[in-house]
């Protein structure tokens, strides 16, 4: 099979013919037909996460959200066939565990995160340990653009704003950062009935943003977001979101809340803070407001998830800009570093 190889960090990406991959008792092997390129991606690329202990063995195939189709299952597998239409959660969980058993999967992380510690989906054909748990089956009416596009930054973006923050109709969503899961979550909240402000320093993404549901943009190399935020609302956001994971991000998110508001965080961040964010304490506690970390989307999620998609109330293909080969997938990748990226790039041949 043909994948995109990451051989060193920070190293432009490899084009290589790999052996197909085998199913064990239990694993199924995936033909991938969409695979999203991710500003996660961009940060194993770049060695971040270390100080969270994430390790990675090269030379890696990278690419952890995407679609496709079962080619072969392992004998025991009983939940999939070859032939079905699937996507992957990219926490890859035991389905045993009280993690599991009690609706949060995301947290079990048995076999780690595929395209981080096993090859994924920037290679034709992707090894899914644990198929019975980790395969979620598509509905007719999603395609695999869809399901590359909702792999990752979308789900995530739904999990947090629905699963998390309990995002209700009316609300003020103040959604700061617009890129891939800054986008998702404009379109999502809004779709929902939440009331959404885009925060950038990129006109063009805010743009894109006004597009997918915003209400109103603010340019933050422009103008104060935490001021303007309050001014539009008036007395503060109900949910920040901070798709970015910065301090320049998370900061005024919080900070932009009315007393009891709920701020997001979903971005993760790089070298520069290495997981370190001051945030602050006194305004928090004497507003009430609430610091609600979110990581991926549970499989009990994806039932509601996915009938929102393929009823069309949420339209996550929608936010994918460009569909590029896998020779391209290296280039994108270093594109993000300047965040010159807007919206989804998604690999659709090999």
């Amino acid at each position: 099979m043909r994948a995109a190889v990451m051989t060193a960090f920070r190293e432009p990406l490899e084009v290589q013919e790999l052996p197909d991959p085998t199913p064990g008792p239990n694993d199924a092997v995936v033909r991938v037909e969409g695979c999203g390129i991710c500003r996660s991606d961009w940060h194993v690329w770049q060695g971040d996460w270390t100080w969270v202990g994430v390790e990675v063995q090269l030379p890696l195939v990278l690419g952890h959200e995407f679609g496709g189709v079962v080619e072969a299952v392992g004998e025991q597998v009983q939940q999939v066939k070859p032939g079905d239409r699937v996507t992957v959660p990219f926490h890859l969980a035991c389905g045993r565990c009280e993690y599991c058993y009690t609706g949060r999967s995301n947290l079990c992380l048995a076999y780690g995160v595929i395209g981080v510690h096993s090859n994924g989906g920037y290679g034709r054909l992707a090894l899914v340990p644990n198929a019975d748990v980790n395969l979620v089956q598509l509905p007719d009416e999603v395609d695999f653009l869809s399901a590359a596009a909702l792999g990752c930054r979308y789900m995530t973006s739904y999990h947090g704003l629905v699963d998390r923050a309990h995002l209700q109709p009316g609300e003020w969503v103040a959604v700061f950062g617009v890129g891939g899961v800054g986008l998702s979550a404009v379109q999502i909240a809004s779709s929902l009935g939440g009331r959404v402000i885009a925060v950038d320093i990129h006109d063009e993404k805010l743009e894109r943003a006004r597009e997918e549901g915003a209400l109103h943009t603010v340019n933050a190399a422009k103008d104060d977001a935490v001021s303007a935020i309050k001014d539009i609302t008036g007395g503060g956001a109900d949910i920040s979101l901070d798709a970015l994971g910065s301090s320049r991000t998370a900061l005024p998110a919080i900070l932009s809340l009315r007393r009891g508001g709920r701020h997001l965080q979903i971005g993760l961040t790089s070298q520069d803070e290495q997981g370190m964010i001051p945030v602050p304490v006194d305004a928090m506690i004497l507003q009430e407001i609430s610091f609600v970390p979110s990581l991926g989307c549970p499989a009990t999620s994806y039932r509601g998830l996915l009938a929102l998609v393929a009823d069309g109330v949420l339209k996550p293909a929608r936010l994918v800009t460009n569909q590029v080969p896998v020779e391209q997938a290296g280039d994108v990748l270093a594109s993000m570093t300047d965040f010159k990226t807007v919206g989804l790039n998604v690999i659709t041949s090999w």
